[in-house]
């Protein structure tokens, strides 16, 4: 499989999921009050909000593709190292055990942090500095929005106290 293929095939499945859950989904299973005053806080607006960036994401996947050549080398080649992946693998499994301890005691937004961190540099990111900067940063703005502006409580830890 190509590298064009696989960006046409993830796009258009993308596409496919956004409008299921546009269409069908949410309108069935996510129930709404009719009197909610704040738009952001009412519970269809981020499943609408996820289902559209999953259909942009996806059209932007199918418009790259569309402009990829058509005769390009296969994607999925065999791996030198196959004894690597499941090393991988029995990283991230620690990774998701280490957060479930974490969460009580470090909080939501220091344990994400440290999650975001150790799993980019477990998959070796070609783009560390984005990395560090992301792991620092998405999740203090959505604390700062979670907390102050929708007026949700994040979990906060033993050791440190958000404002």
């Amino acid at each position: 499989m190509t590298q064009r293929q696989v960006q046409l095939r993830l796009g258009l499945g993308a596409v496919v999921a956004a409008l299921f859950l546009t269409l069908y989904a949410i309108p069935s299973w996510v129930s709404s009050p009719s009197n909610v005053g704040n738009i952001v806080l009412s519970p269809l607006f981020w499943p609408y909000t996820l289902a559209g960036f999953t259909g942009l994401a996806g059209l932007g996947l199918v418009f790259s593709g569309i402009r990829l050549p058509a005769a390009d080398k296969p994607v999925n080649s065999p791996v030198d190292d196959p004894g690597a992946a499941w090393l991988r693998l029995l990283g991230m499994a620690i990774i998701m055990a280490l957060t479930m301890y974490l969460l009580p005691r470090l909080g939501m937004v220091l344990t994400s942090m440290l999650v975001f961190l150790a799993s980019a540099f477990l998959v070796r990111t070609r783009h560390p500095i984005t990395a560090v900067v992301c792991a620092l940063v998405i999740p203090l703005v959505l604390y700062a929005f979670f907390a102050h502006v929708a007026g949700v409580a994040i979990p906060q830890g033993e050791f440190l106290r958000l404002p």
